[in-house]
């Protein structure tokens, strides 16, 4: 995992969501508290834990911001094989890493600067907790499990739906009460010190309000990204996960590794599409740490055909013979997925490229241009990649991101706004593809009055495309 987590991490360029953490977590501690109060607070903490790490680098600090990622996801790949290990055999955990590693949608999040991966890496880690609480009985591991899940929960709120996996993994295992009193404690005082941070973020729901209701396609990718993209692929794994969901049997109070895997891979995921049907909150990144389940079944599924094929008149010797069969099935797994892999190691396999952006400004542009972002977000590939901004002047800023407390700066207001572009006779404007849509309407009163000046005093003269990003120079119409 580590080394496919490092293959291609230096990719040229940065995508929005991950610009956010790097102008971000680059602030001072006290900006970024500012900032926390009026959005992102579900971020805070890895913001905090990003500060260092980006102090500390050389700009433009792209490998270090994703490293942590990569090393969440080894982590989270050595979880998922002690798991195995613990709940059955070592071979069994061998292959449930391995397919791990390999899975795509683990690599592509080993590769993002956010917090997702580091999400993961808490829920394997206290899964695995709670399996080494439940075995030896031990009081003091039961709180160092509600700690790490705290911390967890605190990187992203969603994560605390972990719990509910757990709740139903102590149901199968079939717990007696005072094992529900000791997990309910540590529970409770996880979402106790989580409680904060939901009432906060309430109040900043707008950030997530291009969400969309799931469906049945969005149960088909979710089900393509846990196992993987192609047919050849995930047909033996469904299949493989079939085979596991025969527990073995085991003594009262014991957790099987379906009832660990099992909850961990589907309650997460339902649980918030189904709280989706009314409230859009689901994204498949907010669920990346169930996917921790799947290989673990397909794993237990693969010792299940191992003890089938065992009971054939003729069947193949075993020992060191099916750990490696089972490793070359994973290596065959990977190489069918590889072309993805590769594809996604590719700044243009992002939403948008800032870097490529912040390039071609500044081939297009002279010093003393003036540029306006429409809307206020496209000022990120500035923030991410200033260098090549520099000259040039944002004619409707009016107080910096960092200083004003905001994710991409405070603008002027609309009166201010048309006396600053009534003095100008060209203007560069950077925007998103649907800001030149006819159809749009911004709510923002400064935002409109970029429309309608834009497009009733200037007529467009140049234009260059960038994937998600539009650099249109203006020029006023009665202008020489």
């Amino acid at each position: 995992m580590l080394v496919l987590g490092l293959w291609g991490l230096d990719r040229g360029g940065m995508w929005r969501d991950e610009a956010v953490t790097f102008q971000v977590a680059r602030r001072t501690v006290p900006q970024i508290w500012q900032l926390l109060h009026s959005v992102d607070a579900v971020h805070g903490l890895y913001y905090l834990l990003m500060h260092p790490v980006l102090a500390l680098a050389p700009y433009p600090g792209e490998v270090a911001l994703r490293l942590p990622s990569v090393c969440a996801a080894a982590a989270t790949t050595g979880f998922v094989a002690a798991l195995g290990i613990r709940l059955s055999r070592p071979r069994v955990g061998l292959w449930a890493g391995l397919l791990y590693a390999v899975t795509p949608m683990a690599g592509h999040f080993a590769q993002e600067g956010r917090s997702y991966a580091l999400v993961a890496a808490g829920a394997a880690a206290s899964t695995w907790l709670l399996v080494r609480a439940l075995r030896s009985g031990r009081s003091g591991v039961w709180w160092v499990y509600g700690a790490v899940v705290a911390v967890t929960c605190l990187l992203h709120e969603l994560a605390v739906l972990v719990l509910l996996a757990h709740a139903m993994t102590l149901a199968l295992a079939r717990v007696p009460a005072r094992v529900w009193r000791r997990w309910g404690c540590a529970a409770g005082a996880a979402v106790l010190i989580l409680a904060p941070l939901i009432l906060v973020s309430q109040g900043q729901s707008a950030q997530v309000a291009w969400l969309t209701h799931p469906g049945l396609g969005s149960v088909r990718r979710l089900l393509g990204a846990f196992t993987g993209p192609a047919w050849l692929v995930i047909v033996p794994y469904v299949v493989l996960i079939a085979l596991a969901l025969r527990p073995p049997r085991v003594r009262r109070g014991e957790p099987s590794l379906p009832a660990v895997a099992l909850p961990l891979m589907v309650v997460p995921p339902a649980a918030l599409m189904a709280v989706s049907r009314f409230w859009p909150l689901y994204d498949d990144r907010y669920v990346l740490y169930a996917l921790a389940g799947a290989p673990l079944l397909a794993a237990a599924g693969g010792e299940r055909l191992v003890s089938l094929v065992s009971r054939l008149p003729f069947s193949p010797p075993g020992g060191r013979h099916v750990t490696l069969t089972g490793a070359l099935a994973v290596a065959l797994a990977f190489a069918v997925q590889l072309p993805h892999l590769r594809q996604d190691r590719k700044a243009d396999h992002r939403a948008d490229n800032l870097a490529a952006v912040s390039a071609t400004v500044r081939r297009e542009l002279s010093p003393g241009d003036k540029v306006l972002f429409l809307p206020s977000i496209v000022r990120r590939s500035a923030l991410a990649y200033p260098k090549g901004f520099r000259g040039v002047r944002d004619i409707a800023l009016r107080v910096p991101a960092p200083t004003s407390g905001t994710l991409y700066g405070e603008e002027t207001g609309p009166a201010e706004l048309r006396r600053r572009l009534a003095r100008l006779d060209r203007v560069w404007v950077v925007a998103e593809p649907f800001a030149m849509r006819p159809a749009w309407s911004p709510r923002s009163p400064t935002e409109r009055v970029k429309l309608a000046v834009i497009e009733g005093e200037f007529a467009p003269r140049q234009e260059v495309v960038r994937k998600g990003v539009t650099l249109r120079l203006y020029v006023r119409r009665d202008a020489p």
